[in-house]
């Protein structure tokens, strides 16, 4: 990166006996565009080097030269008056110039791959789309802006590098102009050759230094916003005084900065049961990790104050549709509410896959799912029939979103799918795994057979009852 060299006026190179003055025919390099044409389409505007032929460095005869930096040069001079030199990048290569001769123009001529700005500051300004009656603006009070024509075009193109011109007696002004977002500033009647084109390699690297800044700072606040969304869909859960054991696993797809929409609860309440619910809102992003969070609470809430089944999933039903963004917006979900003593359990499904219950003597299977009900915010005025279980004395109990079921098996087309997946439970469960064993060695065997990240968020809870436990009661 060029060493940034500050100064408060320009020195041309020739003062500083670094290069050899220029004649003063000696015209720029400019591609100028007509009134009203695309520089796509304008012969002029494709222009990479006007030097002769005969003129051109031994070796380079009949070729174009590349070029590697492209300036746009917005200066009010209809009759193209020589105010850039020939200029020549670090390695040589002649830095392609652009002349727009207002604003209008350089809107047209402001492609992606220009690299950075030469603004006359003495350019009009564009008429202001209401009179400006500020007194402690920047104007001042009769509303006049000198730097109005800069910060247009600092809101037109803010990701390009800039350079504001101005005269060696307006010092001041030009220290303003970087203070408002130029990256710096050069004299008028002090250009060349050598001085510019290093204030242009210095202007694109800083700001490309800027660029890369803010973008940290944005991943910072990105960071902050996934720590404050995973305390929101990974809680603690409330189990105190209960006797089962709890583990859980959420790892977002690859596919989005933020978490997902998957959310996870577990409470119990002071009767002695224990509620978990595991729901998915549909998409991936801040919006529905937010509205997961919102709806976990909310389910909290509810458990707490003693709902339960289809009067629950109806009021939280209710809370989506106030909440969501879209109407097309849905959640699935699972809930399960545990009997105090370990041995039943109540089960409503939300358009969401059916829990793996397994027990000693007993194949790992899916709980039954015929009464399944709809998804929330699918129909208005739905209800959610809630089915009651046997567990037997002791059990492991998986609730888990899509995510897990809906990854590829190989490089085909098939997917794991619930039958894969309880295969895959049974065979771990025989291995002698259990708890955060059971649900790591799970979401990392789906990730090996899809071939690498899931495209979807998972997120699994295992609730066990161990013979432990059993002899308590």
């Amino acid at each position: 990166m060029p060493v940034p060299v500050p100064r408060q006026r320009a020195i041309p190179a020739v003062e500083c006996g670094q290069a050899p003055a220029g004649s003063p025919d000696s015209g720029p390099s400019k591609e100028q565009a007509a009134p009203g044409t695309h520089p796509a389409d304008n012969p002029t505007t494709r222009r990479e080097n006007t030097t002769d032929a005969h003129d051109r460095p031994a070796g380079r005869r009949g070729s174009t030269i590349p070029t590697n930096l492209t300036l746009l040069l917005i200066e009010d001079d209809p009759a193209g008056s020589p105010l850039v030199p020939d200029l020549i990048d670090q390695t040589g290569k002649p830095i392609r110039v652009r002349t727009a001769r207002n604003l209008t123009e350089a809107e047209r001529l402001l492609t992606d791959d220009v690299h950075c700005i030469l603004l006359d500051l003495a350019l009009s300004a564009p008429a202001p789309a209401r009179p400006n009656t500020d007194t402690d603006g920047d104007g001042g009070g009769d509303g006049h802006d000198e730097l109005a024509v800069l910060r247009h075009v600092l809101e037109l193109a803010p990701r390009h590098a800039v350079l504001a011109l101005t005269s060696s007696s307006d010092a001041e002004r030009g220290a303003e102009a970087v203070a408002v977002g130029a990256q710096d500033y050069l004299f008028r009647d002090e250009l060349d050759g050598r001085l510019l084109s290093r204030a242009i390699r210095y202007a694109v690297e800083r700001k490309r230094s800027d660029s890369a800044e803010r973008r940290l700072a944005e991943g910072r606040l990105r960071a902050q916003e996934n720590r404050r969304l995973e305390r929101g869909l990974l809680p603690t859960p409330l189990l105190a005084g209960s006797s089962l054991r709890f583990a859980a696993r959420y790892r977002p797809g690859r596919s989005r900065a933020l978490l997902g929409g998957d959310f996870y609860d577990v409470v119990r309440t002071p009767d002695g049961t224990v509620h978990a619910m595991i729901g998915d809102v549909c998409g991936h992003g801040p919006d529905e990790a937010a509205l997961g969070v919102e709806l976990r609470i909310a389910w909290r809430a509810l458990t707490l104050a003693g709902l339960c089944g289809d009067e629950l999933l109806g009021t939280l039903q209710q809370v989506l549709e106030h909440e969501r963004a879209d109407d097309e917006i849905f959640a699935t979900l699972c809930a399960v509410d545990i009997s105090p003593d370990g041995r039943r359990a109540g089960l409503c499904l939300a358009g969401h896959p059916s829990p793996l219950v397994a027990a000693p003597g007993r194949p790992a299977r899916l709980l039954p799912y015929d009464n399944n009900g709809p998804a929330l915010g699918l129909l208005p005025g739905a209800r959610w029939p809630r089915m009651q279980v046997d567990l037997g004395a002791e059990w492991s109990l998986m609730l888990y979103t899509d995510g897990l079921i809906e990854g590829h098996v190989g490089g085909g087309r098939e997917r794991l799918g619930q039958d894969g997946m309880v295969e895959m439970v049974r065979r771990q469960l025989a291995a002698g795994l259990q708890g955060e064993q059971l649900l790591r060695a799970t979401v990392n065997e789906v990730r090996e057979l899809n071939g690498g990240e899931l495209a979807d968020d998972v997120a699994v809870v295992l609730l066990d009852r161990t013979a432990e436990a059993a002899r308590s009661r």
